[in-house]
């Protein structure tokens, strides 16, 4: 039987190399593209069709999705401030969740199911809630270290304690959607193998639990989706709201 784990790695298609750095094109690479055409042709199909105050199927979904987005983003960060990090919020969910899906088709490459990938995207969500603080508290934003009400004697101690809670916030992040994909992917690749191998009076019951565990998986995918664009709104809405 096949690695479970064969499905994460990482395969050059087209090998490119330039000056001693490797821009090769591989599985994961191409497996970013199409998420990104799925998403950006989606919404240039509808623009293109025109928008129709009676909707069409493409377009109720797209809007469906947009109100549910722009909820999530007035909720935790506020309509005010709220509204100039929709775009973002939007572009970040539906990307995680475009790829997220594609890594369920079979022969198609999960790139959330990579700690380097949600990792890069926690540690710039991380590095952009600080801009964020900077950009508009100034120096004030470290009062961010100090929780409201702890006695003074206290403070030495809350600083180290609220600076290990805050560069943890990216680690969660990250490893939240990496060990979800990897471990939901692993288990359907053991399981599918388990149906391969098995004796045919056996073999339809890891088949059947395969098909339950993918329902489960697609149902997965929104969820950690949405986990980790809530948790960015959380995030942005502590900073502006110094909470």
């Amino acid at each position: 039987m096949e690695s479970p784990l064969h499905h994460f790695e990482v395969h050059t298609i087209i090998p490119i190399h330039i000056g001693g750095l490797d821009l090769s094109i591989n599985n994961a690479v191409v497996a970013m593209w199409v998420g990104l055409a799925v998403i950006a042709g989606s919404f240039m199909l509808v623009v293109n069709r025109g928008v129709s105050p009676i909707p069409g199927k493409m377009q109720s979904i797209l809007e469906i999705s947009m109100e549910f987005i722009r909820s999530m983003v007035y909720e935790f960060i506020g309509e005010d401030e709220g509204k100039k990090y929709v775009p973002f919020i939007a572009t970040l969910f539906l990307f995680i969740l475009a790829c997220n899906l594609i890594g369920l088709v079979p022969g198609s490459y999960t790139i959330t199911s990579q700690i380097v990938v949600t990792g890069a995207f926690a540690t710039g969500i991380f590095i952009m809630t600080l801009v964020i603080g900077f950009c508009k508290h100034g120096m004030h934003f470290l009062g961010i270290l100090v929780p409201p009400g702890v006695p003074k004697i206290m403070i030495p101690l809350m600083i180290p304690i609220e600076i290990i809670s805050m560069l943890a916030r990216p680690i969660s992040l990250a490893v939240r959607l990496f060990a979800n994909m990897t471990a939901g992917h692993t288990v359907l690749a053991v399981l599918f193998g388990l149906a391969l191998t098995s004796p045919a009076w056996v073999s339809w019951m890891p088949f059947g639990f395969t098909i339950i565990i993918n329902g489960l998986e697609i149902a997965i995918a929104f969820i950690q989706a949405y986990i980790f664009t809530t948790l960015t709104c959380v995030y942005i809405g502590d900073v502006i709201k110094l909470h």
